[in-house]
């Protein structure tokens, strides 16, 4: 396939970052439609009908991630746009059967919503890692997220207003309106040149990744990243909580506007991508690398702190949900991509990060499955607000605590060794 042709670096990062902000926000629709509807009146077992199938997503992404570890890391590159619009393809057709099927059958339908989405990222860092631009490519994507969970939400409460869509249909129509623009930021995504010469000297070369290759890489940074992907269990299951459950969480605080969720998401998603992008400047990577996680810990300080003064009353509940946001995304998404990138090009290890990113979404994930079960289920009673203030404590101490002894084991690995070279056999 040809690829494009750019004057000059900016025009390639504007273009890079654009087409993956666009297809991973239009992913979005296919996804968390159901998180703009609450299901009221409904229950299964007893248990909250949204909750049942929320849970059944997530375990449903949960599953993904465990098979994307195999997948993604080892998908030729030319296979990869195809593979997005299948995999987005298969969730949409998933939204159909839960329109279709009556309760409480239909809630299969959301865990095979999620099977094939939770792939979709891992494929997309796959387009960009590995570049001297990489740091600012992640940026646009990883901003996609955050603003596309809150617009996708204000979009699906306007046409359930003035269309009267009911709510089993509401996220299959909300994603049928996302199919164009997703087929043609893939199509330009496809277009990206690969790294040039100089992409690889400086952030090391980067080749799909056997089982052998895999468990190589897992058995160097054993302890490293055992402590790191704790810390993103937590940040995982904490962010799917505000995310899924956030017009519950804002209700009880006597917010009810539409439109909130555009307006805290966007605020949060502009501040982010000015903080990672800004990563771009470091050419160093293991100066970029310390830098991340000095930005991970004050982001962990920052939840906790807003929340405290939230409940002293110093913060109105609308800044209080943004700055917990805008904390929680500052720790989040370095984990999506950059921190790793960083990593691999400081070691100066021959490997891909889209297969370490998807290894910490799977246990991400399963956190994220293990928080639904406990607070659903075990606690049902429980307000969504009280739960949510809680964790935000035990995530600011636990999260920052891990991220401490993580750095601190990478930077023993990094002062021992010299930017050693590791040799990949690749037939």
């Amino acid at each position: 396939m040809a690829t494009l042709r750019f004057r000059n670096q900016t025009q390639f990062v504007i273009v890079g970052a654009t087409a993956a902000f666009c297809t991973y926000a239009c992913m979005y629709a296919f996804r968390k439609g159901i998180t703009a509807v609450t299901f009221e009146g409904m229950a299964y077992a007893g248990i909250s009908y949204k909750i049942w199938l929320i849970t059944a997503q997530v375990l449903g992404y949960a599953l993904s991630k465990r098979i994307g570890v195999k997948v993604v890391s080892e998908m030729p590159p030319a296979q990869r746009a195809l593979r997005i619009i299948q995999f987005v393809g298969i969730a949409e057709l998933a939204l159909l059967g839960l329109a279709l099927v009556p309760p409480p059958y239909n809630i299969i339908f959301l865990l095979l919503n999620g099977l094939p989405l939770g792939m979709v990222y891992g494929i997309m860092l796959s387009f960009l890692e590995g570049r001297r631009q990489t740091d600012a490519l992640i940026a646009g994507l990883t901003a996609s997220f955050i603003f596309a969970s809150g617009f996708v939400k204000t979009v699906a409460f306007a046409i359930r207003q003035s269309w009267g869509v009911s709510e089993f249909w509401l996220p299959f129509v909300t994603g049928l309106l996302f199919v164009v623009p997703l087929l043609l930021s893939v199509y330009v995504l496809a277009l990206l040149p690969p790294p040039t010469a100089a992409d690889r000297i400086q952030r090391t070369e980067r080749h799909p990744m056997n089982a052998a290759e895999r468990r190589q890489f897992v058995q160097t940074f054993a302890f490293g990243l055992v402590t790191l992907i704790a810390s993103y269990v937590l940040l995982s299951a904490f962010r799917d909580f505000r995310d899924n459950f956030g017009p519950e969480i804002l209700a009880s605080v006597g917010i009810h506007d539409l439109t909130v969720f555009t307006k805290t998401e966007t605020t949060v998603a502009v501040g982010i991508l000015i903080l990672m992008g800004s990563m771009q400047l470091v050419k160093d990577s293991f100066r970029a690398f310390q830098l991340i996680n000095v930005v991970m810990f004050l982001a962990a300080v920052l939840i906790g702190a807003s929340t405290w003064l939230f409940q002293q009353g110093v913060l109105s509940p609308g800044v209080w949900y943004t700055l917990v946001g805008l904390g929680l995304y500052a720790a989040y998404v370095p984990c999506n991509g950059l921190y790793f990138e960083r990593l691999v090009a400081s070691f100066r290890y021959v490997s891909t990060v889209s297969f370490i990113v998807t290894l910490a979404d799977y246990y991400g994930y399963l956190g994220s499955v293990a928080v639904l079960l406990y607070k659903n289920f075990g606690h049902p009673t429980q307000s969504f607000l009280d739960f949510f203030v809680y964790s935000a404590y035990g995530l600011s101490v636990l999260y920052g605590i891990l991220v401490v002894v993580s750095y601190a084991y990478f930077h023993r690995q990094y002062a021992k060794r010299s930017a050693p070279t590791y040799e990949l056999s690749h037939p």
